[in-house]
């Protein structure tokens, strides 16, 4: 029942980064960083696949994906806040915590190579909070990118829990651990929805010529 979500999700993924790369070459209308992010997401996801079936250790793939995400997803909001504090928030917190991050895997290289639960934590609460400055401010914008936000919001804040649990349960039986991909990879397929959502919400009645 897994492996249905998980290439579930792969699928929605490739739909959602097709929709958009169409919207922003074709029409100009997606976001460069929300785009990019999808084909960053794309190449990781299917890596992760591609390192599993080669039964080959693939965590440091996912501490890639969580790094690369946290500054893909910070770009993409830089780029569409329009005041400058909240501008230069984004790009000082996103540079604070790449600093911290080098840091710590300078100290602990071993940290990179296995679920890091400050990295998780940082950078994905770190997401959060600027996916609830643009809802702040839509409250007096226009509501573009809403659920993206929402997905962001949601996935985040529970496959960070899922990780935290992944982690913390490393000693326990397969079949809890089993459990907990087997939500994320629910909660992905789910996340991949919002940003399908979206696209038709915003941009696909603008793609009929």
């Amino acid at each position: 029942m897994a492996d249905i979500f998980i290439y579930l999700g792969y699928f929605v993924l490739t739909i959602d980064l097709i929709l958009y790369t169409y919207s922003f070459f074709r029409k100009e209308e997606a976001n460069v960083f929300f785009v990019s992010y999808l084909a960053f997401c794309f190449i990781m996801q299917f890596s992760m696949e591609a390192m599993y079936h080669f039964h080959l250790n693939n965590l440091f793939l996912v501490n890639i994906f969580i790094i690369g995400q946290m500054i893909f997803l910070g770009l993409f909001y830089n780029s569409i806040f329009n005041v400058k504090s909240q501008k230069r928030f984004v790009l000082i917190s996103v540079g604070a915590a790449l600093l911290i991050l080098a840091i710590q895997f300078a100290t602990d290289w071993g940290q990179f190579l296995r679920f890091n639960l400050f990295e998780i934590t940082l950078a994905s609460l770190l997401v959060v909070i600027f996916a609830l400055i643009h809802f702040y401010n839509m409250l007096t914008e226009s509501k573009k990118y809403y659920y993206i936000s929402i997905g962001v919001m949601f996935y985040l804040l529970t496959s960070t829990v899922l990780f935290l649990i992944g982690n913390l349960t490393h000693n326990l039986s397969k079949e809890f651990k089993f459990l907990s991909w087997q939500l994320n990879s629910v909660l992905l397929v789910m996340y991949y929805g919002f940003i399908l959502f979206d696209w038709k919400k915003n941009f696909s009645k603008k793609s009929v010529n």
